[in-house]
């Protein structure tokens, strides 16, 4: 739903609203809040509210401190698990420094300009998520272990399958929040689970994918369990990705659906730090299912990009390498401008892969340009893109390559 400032503020006013949490995330995708009382929403609206950002990592120094959060009208959301009565809200909120100009670690702003961008252009992206997590048992201390919640396996049902009724609420609670799971299912870890998303403009499916680790990890914790994003939990068991469908409209034509995959397959490997962001994304690519190779397919589960069985409006290419620890602002944007490279220079799609490329022969594999192996090496190939310092300010690029 649509609000106006004023609209917010009535809202606030008639529904018992008690506190208002201002949200945003760092560089790397991690949300922050600040929560503020009813009686300062105006001024928020008209002055931002003051932070200070040399706490938050990637944001500056003790010298250079206060940054100012905006709350953005169009993403106000009652949070179900607090009281019905003294209702807590949740905005997300933009990032300016106190002379009003826009803060460079914005990075929704970043997706905004993308988004823009394709539009100036008579495109638009629409994007949906499939998003694994494990469900670890707490210890008497209330603090995670390693212990997975149930030895369930893919598609398991209960009473095997003990995060049913986890998945459940968390979709239930997803509803309320104006976010639409479309399926959810035990994945092949034990613990491990998945819930799908229908696809959605780019800037709503990332604050969607935002806003759905909150409510995983709150749940998961309401019910005496962790809540596992990381890329690889357990060495013996798969890892979790973050699966990213991208949609193109209007799609008048195959070649420009082709297009747009070429144009990601032509910079995978430049985004890849993004996408993958931290030492152990690179522990689960090549294993279970996570690709390693840069390759594209129809249905074949083992290439980067997989192409799933739809048509018209679902029509859609699955970006397979991505895991939990991306920030969603940052890959879609990129994802959105190498889409664009692709479509503007009808970058060609390379030879389709109908091989199982987790079982093919070493002589095979050679054949094939292979993702980065460590997240140093994901570092030193952004650094030297041209692409990326193009659509990623220096100050981001440094703060990942520097983590």
């Amino acid at each position: 739903m649509t609000y106006s400032k004023d609209e917010v503020i009535q809202y606030i006013r008639e529904e018992d609203v008690k506190f208002i949490r201002l949200a945003f995330c760092d560089v790397f995708g991690r949300q922050k809040n600040i929560s503020i009382m009813p009686g300062e929403l105006e001024r928020a609206f008209e002055y931002g509210i003051s932070f200070d950002a040399s706490a938050v990592q990637g944001f500056g120094d003790e010298a250079h401190s206060d940054l100012m959060l905006f709350p953005d009208a169009d993403t106000l959301v009652p949070l179900p698990w607090r009281p019905e009565r003294g209702r807590v809200v949740q905005m997300l909120s933009s990032i300016h420094r106190p002379d009003g100009t826009p803060f460079y670690g914005d990075t929704r702003a970043l997706l905004k300009k993308a988004i823009e961008e394709a539009r100036s252009k008579g495109l638009e992206f629409t994007f949906g998520s499939e998003e694994e997590f494990y469900l670890f048992k707490l210890d008497e201390s209330g603090l995670p272990t390693k212990t997975p919640s149930d030895k369930a396996g893919y598609m398991d049902i209960a009473p095997n399958d003990r995060g049913e009724n986890v998945r459940r609420e968390i979709c239930l609670i997803l509803e309320q929040m104006g976010i639409h799971p479309e399926s959810s299912h035990h994945e092949m870890g034990p613990g491990q689970n998945e819930i799908d998303f229908r696809y959605a403009s780019a800037l709503e499916a990332a604050d969607s994918a935002m806003t759905f680790q909150r409510v995983v990890r709150t749940v998961a914790f309401n019910n005496g369990l962790f809540a596992d994003f990381s890329p690889k939990p357990l060495d013996y068991a798969p890892g979790n990705g973050f699966h990213i469908n991208m949609s193109i409209l209007p799609l008048n034509d195959e070649k420009t659906f082709e297009h747009m995959i070429a144009g990601i397959l032509a910079h995978v490997k430049e985004m890849t730090a993004f996408l993958n962001p931290c030492d152990d994304s690179y522990r689960r690519l090549g294993a279970f299912k996570a690709p390693l190779y840069v390759s594209w397919s129809k249905e074949n589960r083992s290439p980067l990009v997989r192409i799933p069985a739809a048509s018209g409006e679902y029509r859609r290419a699955e970006l397979r390498s991505p895991d939990p620890t991306a920030n969603p602002y940052l890959s879609f944007a990129l994802m959105i401008y190498a889409a664009l490279d692709g479509i503007e220079n009808k970058i060609a799609l390379p030879e389709e892969t109908n091989i199982n490329l987790f079982t093919a022969e070493k002589e095979v594999l050679s054949q094939y340009d292979r993702l980065p192996e460590s997240f140093a090496e994901a570092c030193q190939i952004a650094s030297a893109s041209s692409f990326i310092k193009k659509h990623i300010p220096e100050e981001i690029l440094s703060i990942y390559l520097n983590n």
